[in-house]
């Protein structure tokens, strides 16, 4: 393989996000109003939330993705690019809005609603194929809303694996609750990154660790996040677990995004499955120190610092 422009190539969602904060912030309908403690309009999206700690922690980052002809599609654009974050292969669709999500987060959980707008337009074959020849990494997020573009992610993995590159997936939820249709995405993708309740649905079992189990017989490696407490992973015989370091929790947004920066940011560097492991609990509990995914994103200084790595 060539010299690769990037290190990282997401294929992902994008949209903006309406963070709303506080503790009383379930809605009530029959017009019942009531106060946040604030509300924040900033980059949302889980592949582009990745991309940014991506950028935050030195790798060249490129993204493909679609937004709308609109102001919010021209936000989202600007704040990748403001973050480092080549958007060079991003299209603009003519018609269709550019999604959009409100989240409602407390200190420790959030619900989040989101109108898909042009999340589901992005087809394979808008991916460029020169983008996908000068990438170390492919990344693909939010798997079960990108309708357009999920059929033709085994293809494109099997594309860039051809040419020496290395995937991950980050599912996200199902919003249909039937977590089906990954068999061949799976059998291309060498990093898996879920939450515990993602990976047991996936995996069908009750279990964290028979979740942890069944998925790494699957993908050669596998992390699964676990909140505040922290992490686990598996690489063939390798296990790793890593514990989340303090911090003062202001908004979870996109803490699984940021995550998944450190994590591929520390394997790409070729460091040990549990180093890696550590830089992606550190990165992903540093980033809910503010309101939104990419606010409080950290350097690889600060992460390497939080996760006591050299």
């Amino acid at each position: 393989m060539s010299a690769a422009s990037f290190d990282l190539l997401v294929l992902g969602e994008l949209n903006a996000d309406v963070v709303v904060t506080g503790d009383d912030i379930e809605p009530a309908f029959g017009q019942v109003e009531r106060i946040a403690d604030g509300a924040t309009l900033t980059l949302g999206a889980s592949g582009a939330i990745l991309a940014c700690g991506a950028a935050r922690l030195g790798l060249r980052v490129g993204y493909v993705g679609m937004v709308g002809d609109d102001p919010a599609g021209r936000f989202v654009l600007d704040a990748l690019a403001a973050r480092g974050v080549d958007t060079g292969a991003c299209r603009v669709h003519p018609s269709l809005p550019t999604g959009l999500s409100v989240i409602l987060s407390r200190p420790h959980d959030r619900a989040i609603i989101t109108a898909l707008g042009t999340i589901e337009a992005l087809r394979a074959a808008d991916v460029p194929a020169e983008a996908l020849e000068r990438a170390r990494h492919v990344h693909v997020a939010s798997l079960y809303l990108q309708h357009g573009l999920r059929p033709g992610v085994p293809e494109l993995f099997a594309a860039a694996r051809r040419r020496g590159a290395t995937t991950s997936v980050d599912t996200n939820w199902d919003p249909s609750d039937r977590w089906d249709g990954l068999g061949a995405t799976l059998a291309e993708t060498d990093v898996f990154m879920p939450n515990a309740a993602e990976a047991r649905r996936i995996a069908g079992v009750d279990e964290v660790a028979a979740a942890l189990d069944a998925l790494a017989a699957r993908v050669p490696t596998v992390a699964i996040k676990l909140g505040a407490d922290g992490a686990i992973a598996r690489r063939g015989g390798e296990s790793a677990r890593a514990a989340a370091p303090a911090a003062d929790v202001v908004d979870t947004t996109g803490a699984g995004d940021s995550f998944g920066a450190g994590m591929l940011t520390g394997l790409l560097a070729g460091r040990p499955l549990g180093e890696a492991l550590r830089l992606a609990v550190a990165c992903g509990t540093l980033s809910t120190r503010a309101a939104g995914g990419t606010g409080a994103q950290p350097t690889l200084d600060e992460a390497l610092a939080a996760a006591g790595a050299p």
